[in-house]
């Protein structure tokens, strides 16, 4: 063995003509596909083939096809490696990809042979695909938006890699048990998971609690070391992504939390055995579940601990990577940026700041410039609620010296401030880090101060930013805050959730538009197309027949799939405003027993969790469950109204929901949603939207036109000047006889007989609690743009028109144009070449 023959670049040499896309092409036809599925499943899943079950089968072939992305993904890394490029780290508390099995099939341009090996061998793709669970790796519109920007980055080869945690249970399973939420453990990893890579020599240690001692650097002054830590193990776990028939593979790494040691023998032999094991299910509780309950001191601690671990592991890993092709870590800041997405991931800003100082010995002023050249902020939200804010007295508990840095950070910067300011004490209040009210430390300010760019979501969504939430940080820091609207990947939410119409449009337009969806404005050259409408039409009716189908496999529930499918599926909270669609419910159900009906026959969907700990999102689930009782058991309704509310919502569930969607319901308070990105994919797949000029429902408008969309309700700014003005909900109560009947319904139990209180805390939360989110101020608006649907959706032919210009109009939201604007606007990255 000669001494280069350790090298990296040796072997890089020797391995090069292995490794690659030569393997996928062998596998272009069928007998090759099945042999290679049949070597699976005696190599890797270690059965004979003749008594092989589907979920082995699965697995063989989910084997198979990880083994194809983690070559590919091989030789991208070496290509960064070589050029050294500038990389993108995402790191993301949440990330919500869905099934991988036909995306990567798709990606790589193997779904159709795959299909006809398996056929040939005597199995059904589509019933292989069931098996897989979705990993329950996030919540909702946060990570599927970062799982569509993976995806994006690896489309288009930008040098990308997500971090995350590996949750063991996820958020909850979610089932309706005599109309309410009950909250289960999502064990998705039971039957182990066939596209992650272990990585058990990839592990850092995340210290807690400990205390400070005064120490001497090396430049000869006083500095603060941290010492008597306890130590959790991060370990990580890879998962490829997949670029859409481009060999471009990133990847998403995410960490699950192990104790530096499994028992304590000597508990152990004394017959202790609960003790000998505390202190590693203390430490492995850390990555069991996404957002523990927050409502105790222990849940808030515990998610505390939860971002600082990710942050920990996510920085130590970054610099050492950084480390394999560098002699320091000077030129971190010109070769990579780290965005966090929300504020989970702000203590990643003090854990650089900690690491280059206390660990690389660097001094505070060089050590801030490289960290706030390094890291850039999105913002996901205007409520206050949710712009985290901890304890001072909890961080100094569990991480002592990242709030001495904290509180550092905080004085220099005020000193900046007193001087731009003047020395307006206002201002120094508003801008601190420190909320000096309850000595919490404010996230959101400090991402803003740590990051040299800040984006909002949407259009209106950073111009509140700028104006509202945070005009200080704008005027002290002009150009810092951009807008990068959101979006979503075509390659999931139409190719692979709606393959009719993804065909006709594939015929239509040619192959191109999956990965350039602006392509798709070429469709409204085709809306006086009879025929095309009448395929168009036809798609969308089978898509709501499929629906149907599993309506009433999973809730026993017969619908008329030719009834307007109405559709409201997001988070379960009071600003998305599913009470507003419950009001109009019951609306159309007094109509209907009046005799006074004009409307189509109309299936109301709901989906979506509430927070295990919000109870009127939870009341909210239970009346709308309570609805459903009764309407669809009254004879005198009968098929013209029903109500659904599809349990445990999830991206395999949006992928059958959102083709058979006929409305899309994005009804918040304006100025409430940051942008929202179901709007997009509804819209992407035909439905027609209904909605607030909120979020991204404004682009929305302005791409499709006034005359395919369906507005109403108060603007933003008129929901502010509501608010200071005086808002009287009782007002909008005794002025209009439908809303009280439906309210007065509501409140004194109409649809709970056997519990006649049960709804009096919403009926008290819009009356005299205020009705803080404007339901009662915005239902006449939005009652009369029902009726506008109504009209429209009687005329099926000009319903069609406006659903293909829809469609159309969807170019401009896709997660790729998102890319391509944080790759200019933010990053400064360039895409490989594949």
């Amino acid at each position: 063995m000669t001494p280069q023959s350790t090298t990296p670049q040796f072997m890089m040499d020797m391995t090069d003509n292995v490794l690659g896309d030569n393997y996928i092409s062998r596998l272009s036809n069928v007998e090759s596909m099945k042999e290679a599925l049949i070597s699976m499943i005696a190599q890797s899943v270690g059965k004979d083939p003749a008594f092989a079950t589907k979920q082995d089968w699965f697995y063989a072939l989910g084997f198979m096809l990880r083994g194809l992305l983690s070559q590919l993904y091989i030789k991208n890394t070496r290509t960064q490696f070589i050029e050294d490029s500038r990389r993108v780290y995402y790191l993301s508390m949440e990330f919500l990809p869905g099934r991988s099995l036909i995306k990567t099939l798709l990606d790589l341009d193997l779904l159709n042979v795959t299909r006809e090996a398996l056929d040939a061998l005597g199995q059904d793709l589509d019933e292989l695909e069931t098996i897989e669970h979705d990993p329950a790796l996030g919540n909702g519109g946060l990570g599927r938006l970062a799982a569509c920007f993976l995806d994006s980055m690896a489309a288009h080869g930008y040098p990308g890699f997500g971090y995350g945690i590996r949750y063991d249970f996820g958020l909850f399973s979610q089932s309706i048990e005599n109309g309410q939420q009950v909250e289960h453990p999502d064990n998705w990893l039971r039957q182990g998971n066939p596209w992650e890579f272990r990585r058990p020599d990839t592990v850092y240690p995340v210290g807690f609690y400990g205390r400070l001692e005064t120490v001497v650097d090396a430049r000869g002054g006083e500095t603060s070391k941290w010492v008597g830590a306890e130590n959790v193990i991060a370990m990580a776990y890879d998962m490829p992504v997949s670029g859409y028939q481009n060999g471009n593979v990133t990847n998403l790494r995410l960490w699950t939390a192990r104790a530096t040691d499994d028992f304590d023998l000597r508990h152990f032999n004394q017959g202790d055995y609960i003790k000998s094991v505390e202190d590693k299910t203390s430490s492995e509780t850390l990555s069991k579940i996404l957002y523990p309950d927050d409502s105790t001191l222990t849940g808030q601690e515990l998610r505390l601990k939860q971002e600082y671990f990710f942050v920990s592991a996510s920085l130590q890993d970054i610099f050492a990577r950084f480390l394999r092709r560098h002699d320091n870590l000077d030129q971190l800041p010109e070769k990579v940026v780290i965005q966090l997405n929300d504020t989970h991931p702000t203590l990643g800003i003090v854990e650089m700041m900690r690491l280059l100082v206390d660990e690389h010995g660097y001094d505070w002023a060089t050590a801030w410039d490289m960290t706030r050249r390094t890291f850039a902020y999105t913002n996901h939200t205007l409520l206050p609620e949710a712009l985290e804010r901890w304890p001072a007295s909890m961080i100094e508990r569990l991480l002592p010296r990242h709030l001495q840095i904290i509180y550092r950070i905080n004085a220099e910067f005020l000193k900046t401030v007193e001087k731009a300011f003047d020395g307006d004490a206002d201002k120094i209040r508003n801008l601190s880090l420190v909320n000096d009210y309850d000595h919490s430390i404010r996230m959101a300010h400090l991402a803003i101060v740590g990051s040299y760019r800040v984006n909002g979501v949407a259009a209106l969504h950073t111009e509140l930013l700028r104006g509202r939430v945070f005009p200080d940080f704008d005027a002290m820091y002009p150009g810092k805050f951009v807008n990068i609207t959101n979006g979503i990947t075509p390659r999931r939410w139409l190719l692979q959730s709606n393959p009719a119409l993804a065909g006709l449009i594939t015929e239509k337009l040619g192959s191109g538009w999956p990965i350039e969806l602006t392509q798709l404005s070429h469709l409204a050259d085709y809306v006086e197309d009879a025929d095309f409408r009448k395929r168009f039409s036809d798609i969308k009716k089978a898509n709501k027949e499929r629906l149907s189908k599993m309506i009433e496999a999973c809730m026993g529930l017969r619908l008329d799939p030719t009834a307007m499918f109405d559709v409201q599926i997001k988070r379960i909270h009071e600003y998305k405003r599913q009470l507003l669609n419950v009001l109009h419910v019951v609306t159309c159900y007094n109509r209907i027993r009046d005799g006074e009906w004009d409307g189509v026959p109309r299936v109301v969907i709901f989906a979506g969790k509430a927070a295990p700990s919000y109870y009127m999102a939870k009341k909210v689930i239970h009346l709308i469950n309570d609805l459903a009782t009764v309407i669809n058991n009254d004879p005198l309704v009968g098929d013209r109204l029903k109500v659904v509310f599809i349990p445990d919502y999830r991206v395999s569930l949006a992928q059958v929901i959102i083709p058979g969607s006929d409305l899309s319901e994005q009804i918040s308070t304006a100025g409430m949603e940051a942008s929202g990105t179901g709007n997009m994919k509804l819209a992407l797949n035909g439905a027609l939207t209904i909605g607030t000029l909120d979020g991204a429902n404004i682009e929305i408008k302005d791409a499709v036109g006034e005359e395919n969309i369906f507005i109403f309700g108060l603007l933003a700014n008129e929901v502010q000047t509501l608010r200071n003005d005086g808002y009287y909900p009782f007002s909008y109560y005794n002025g209009n006889p439908e809303l009280k009947r439906a309210l007065d319904m509501i409140g004194e139990g109409h649809f709970s007989p056997g519990d006649r209180g049960r709804y009096s805390s919403i009926f008290d939360s819009l009356l005299h609690g205020g009705d803080h989110f404007m339901v009662l101020a915005d239902y006449e608006s939005y009652i009369a743009a029902q009726g506008r649907v109504d009209v429209a959706y009687k005329d099926q032919d000009s319903w069609t028109r406006m659903s293909i210009h829809n469609v159309a109009s969807m170019g401009g939201f896709s997660a790729d144009r998102s890319i391509h604007d944080y790759a200019s606007k933010i990053w400064e990255v360039k895409p490989l070449k594949p």
